[in-house]
């Protein structure tokens, strides 16, 4: 056997690998799958020629997270920054539009603009205090105390009923809704407040990036630098008990609490094997695949050019929508992220057509097919967009979830996002990637910081193994 063992081939178990690889210790990958990636695999879903990427699309990491920063991610892989880079369409013709320019931004959204600047400003002046609060788990001292204070004030404000205080007109509302959406949680909360305000101050501090050739180009360039320090990467090698691996001096596994119980069986200890079968997972997602014949015949035609567009209208519907899915229901009018790729990266699709990515959000486990709900969502704030669709593919959430384990009930953040999600990932700990388990560590996005293509899960619990079973500290990792 190897030195080190990993588990999984996601953007964190990639990460974890190339960590220990550079270290010097001889590491093989195991993936169940035939392809390397989990939530950054690319492929043809529908037609040659046609790349969509099955699961991440966007990345405002790429730049932002500390590990692809060490790892000098922007030097290996091209990505594209657009300027506009999130969108939200309101009924009429109008949207509000995050650019890249904080100031820029500002002057579209009329008399909220000035309160836009005075909650974002100081995120984005102190963005690095911001992501070295959130790239961690929470129970820690920050490095930057004055910029955490700011975060936290402004996501006690965003994520409660006063939310709209400082606001008098509809544009900002809708537009940070939008990016707070993501977490897949009720708006307004604390845990959608704070990923809202950390991935828009994000985009005004750096933007957020579009790889191209999809994200599978982000599994690549880790894929590339394993082997370049001598590691092993299995494909189609399923890994159901810790005794196939036994010999690992380490073994760091890219899976759901849900799987590390099946792993690791009778080695746990009850209390965290009960830890472990309390672990709350959230709600799943619907994604709809679209190949077009054209660009998206936006109202607003502004948004042709964002990278991203949150469709769902003001921040009232997109409330209604998130807290809808949060009560176990479909709604109506969903919420629905869509990102326009093939906009940026000509590569995606043949000369004349366009690929367009969507998702929304749906109760866990659902089996519905979300594809027409989604499809009038759009037609209503791009009016002929019906006309331009050539070819859709729907993947319910229970497929996603059998697509990817770690997606339980379809849930891609391995894990609810509210505050005790935040804090119980999966235990309490001071160090939540070791188990109890010597030599063995969870590093998927179950484990601090959470979700998103960060690879720090990863690097955390190589950080750790190092110290606890090599000795070793961190390893140089750039170019």
């Amino acid at each position: 056997m190897p030195d080190v063992a990993v588990v999984g081939s996601g953007p964190n178990g990639l990460a974890a690998a190339a960590v220990m690889a550079r270290a010097g210790l001889s590491v093989e990958v195991h993936e169940a799958a035939d392809t390397i990636g989990g939530g950054t695999r690319t492929a043809e879903l529908m037609q040659p020629g046609h790349l969509h990427d099955i699961c991440s699309a966007v990345h405002p990491m790429a730049l932002a997270s500390p590990f692809f920063r060490d790892f000098e991610l922007a030097r290996r892989i091209d990505l594209v920054v657009p300027e506009l880079s999130f969108g939200s369409p309101l009924d009429g013709g109008r949207a509000a539009l995050g650019y890249h320019s904080l100031e820029r931004t500002v002057q579209g959204l009329g008399r909220d603009g000035d309160a836009y600047r005075r909650l974002l400003g100081p995120l984005v002046d102190r963005i690095d205090g911001v992501m070295d609060l959130t790239q961690h788990q929470l129970l820690r001292i920050p490095r930057d105390p004055l910029a955490a204070a700011l975060f936290g004030l402004r996501t006690l404000e965003q994520g409660s009923r006063l939310w709209n205080a400082g606001f008098h007109e509809d544009l900002a509302p809708a537009l940070l809704s939008g990016v707070a959406a993501h977490a897949v949680s009720q708006l307004p909360s604390l845990a959608s407040a704070g990923a809202g305000l950390m991935l828009t101050a994000l985009a005004h501090a750096q933007g957020w990036p579009i790889p191209l050739g999809g994200s599978a180009s982000i599994a690549a360039a880790l894929e590339a630098d394993i082997r370049a320090h001598g590691g092993v990467i299995r494909t189609g090698a399923t890994i159901e008990s810790l005794q196939q691996l036994r010999g690992a001096r380490a073994t760091l596994l890219d899976v759901a609490p849900r799987d590390l119980l099946n792993i690791a069986g009778d080695s746990l200890p009850a209390k965290y094997r009960q830890a472990l079968e309390a672990f709350r997972y959230g709600n799943g997602s619907c994604k709809v695949d679209f190949i077009l014949s054209g660009p998206v015949p936006w109202a607003a035609k502004e948004l042709g050019d964002a990278g991203t567009v949150h469709v769902g209208g003001t921040r009232a519907e997109l409330a209604r929508a998130e807290n809808e899915v949060s009560a176990g229901k479909h709604p109506e009018r969903p919420y629905v992220l869509v990102a326009q790729p093939s906009r940026f990266d000509t590569g995606r699709a043949p000369a004349g057509r366009q690929i367009l990515w969507a998702y929304c959000h749906v109760p866990a486990g659902s089996t519905r097919d979300m594809g027409e709900a989604v499809t009038a969502q759009l037609e209503r704030f791009a009016p002929g967009f019906r006309d331009v669709v050539m070819q859709t593919r729907v993947t319910t959430a229970a497929e996603l979830a059998s697509y990817n384990r770690n997606y339980v009930g379809g849930d891609f953040s391995a894990g609810i996002m509210d505050v005790r999600g935040l804090i119980q990932r999966p235990v309490v700990s001071r160090v939540p990637w070791r188990t109890p388990v010597p030599g063995v560590y969870l590093c998927s996005s179950s484990t601090p910081p959470g979700p998103g293509v960060t690879g720090m899960p990863g690097f955390f619990a190589a950080k750790h193994a190092l110290k606890d079973r090599f000795g070793l500290g961190v390893p140089s990792l750039g170019l």
